[in-house]
């Protein structure tokens, strides 16, 4: 590797020392907290579930009753989810529904399936065990329990468990602020009329939406022409109130790249040729005005090149930055997948666009160009290849699903 190319992994950690997390906290609904970064933990004032309950629609009984198959129990009362029984008499059973809390007394629940019923009487044809089909008292979480650390990225089901305690509310840090632009005077949006030489910008919208998946709040400053005045400008006004900015384009050395000038007039910059493909070129640093700064990323104009090193390193530090503890927040956990393919393997550490198939092989997209996003639509996920690494017909591969990747 040559000397002037970061590695994947000094690219990685410079941005994650780089990385300040967010300190301000609210309060937010736990209905509303989705996608949301938890900051202080979350403990349980209540056992869950808070009784012994069933399992099982059924009848709760008493083990003593029932010590050979074929015994016979008077009905002797009824319970529902949400209503609770009185003391099981000996001799006796309790019609007893999912959920409901079983009566003191019993100490099993049999299946209603290995009951009959005739003439009012209840027949097991069943020996039941102590403990059978019954949920206990703080099984699953106990009073006092620490039932989600901070640091934790709110998913359905984390909410889910949060209801469970009972937390009406939660506290969590604020959103990521991220001002996007792009640099380019080729560049159309969709909808606009294409001039001679044009391209419409796809990396706008890819990575707004990359952006709004993580949870930030993004504000849009739109396409800023290939002049460095206006380039200066729109950093000046960016910086205000934002954590991150985020360009894409304009981070090469060329005349008319203005971002890398630009940004160092008003703070400082690192231009980085990190060691993989695609991508290559990065420009980490910072903008500054009287009263605050923020963190700035530069990712390569090239459609494909952004949308994976925005994946591999731009989402970590996001990651990082909104407090998210935890070592998949940075390291994306891979599966190793057979090859169903040949590969001759470049210098550059790969992130090659692949797809399963049906025989649960991998098969990669024809055209690996930077240029072609189409890949990123057909894929299932990324190949993360070694540098200088031939890949055989056979070989197991470390292989990232999109899913992995896009949360």
């Amino acid at each position: 590797m040559s000397k002037n190319l970061l590695s994947f992994e000094e690219a990685l950690q410079r941005l994650l020392d780089g990385a300040h997390p967010v300190t301000h906290c609210e309060q937010v609904p736990t209905q509303a907290a989705l996608g949301r970064v938890l900051a202080q933990g979350l403990r349980s004032s209540i056992d869950v579930p808070p009784l012994d309950n069933t399992s099982m629609d059924g009848y709760a009984v008493r083990c003593a009753d029932l010590d050979s198959p074929g015994a016979t129990l008077e009905i002797a009362q009824r319970i529902a989810a949400g209503s609770v029984g009185h003391t099981l008499a000996a001799g006796t059973a309790a019609r007893i529904f999912t959920g409901a809390p079983v009566p003191a007394g019993a100490d099993a629940v049999v299946m209603q399936e290995v009951c009959a019923i005739e003439h009012g009487k209840l027949t097991v044809d069943h020996v039941p065990k102590p403990g059978e089909w019954i949920r206990r008292r703080g099984e699953d979480i106990a009073t006092g329990a620490e039932v989600l650390a901070a640091g934790t990225c709110l998913r359905p089901q984390e909410l889910g468990l949060a209801a469970s305690v009972g937390a009406a509310n939660l506290t969590v840090f604020r959103r990521l602020k991220v001002a996007l632009f792009s640099t380019g005077d080729e560049l159309a949006m969709p909808g606009e009329p294409l001039k001679p030489g044009g391209i419409y910008n796809s990396n706008r919208t890819t990575l707004h939406a990359l952006l709004q998946g993580l949870g930030c709040e993004v504000s849009d400053f739109g396409i800023i022409p290939d002049r460095l005045d206006a380039t200066r400008a729109v950093l000046r006004e960016a910086v205000a109130g934002h954590d991150l900015i985020l360009t894409s384009g304009g981070v090469s050395v060329g005349e008319e790249d203005h971002v890398k000038p630009a940004v160092e007039a008003e703070g400082k910059l690192d231009l980085w040729k990190i060691a993989i493909k695609p991508g290559k070129p990065l420009a980490f640093g910072s903008v500054r005005n009287d009263s605050n700064g923020a963190a700035f990323i530069g990712l390569p104009g090239n459609p494909v090149s952004s949308f994976v090193t925005f994946l591999m390193l731009v989402r970590p530090f996001i990651r990082r930055a909104q407090g998210v503890h935890g070592v998949l927040a940075t390291v994306p956990r891979g599966q190793r997948l057979r090859a169903g393919f040949d590969w001759r393997g470049d210098s550059r550490r790969e992130f090659i666009r692949a797809r399963i198939n049906a025989d649960g092989d991998l098969e990669l997209f024809p055209n690996q160009s930077s240029g072609v996003l189409t890949s990123c639509v057909w894929s299932d996920g990324l190949i993360d290849n070694p540098p200088g690494c031939t890949i055989a017909v056979g070989d197991l591969v470390r292989f990232i699903p999109f899913c992995e990747l896009l949360s």
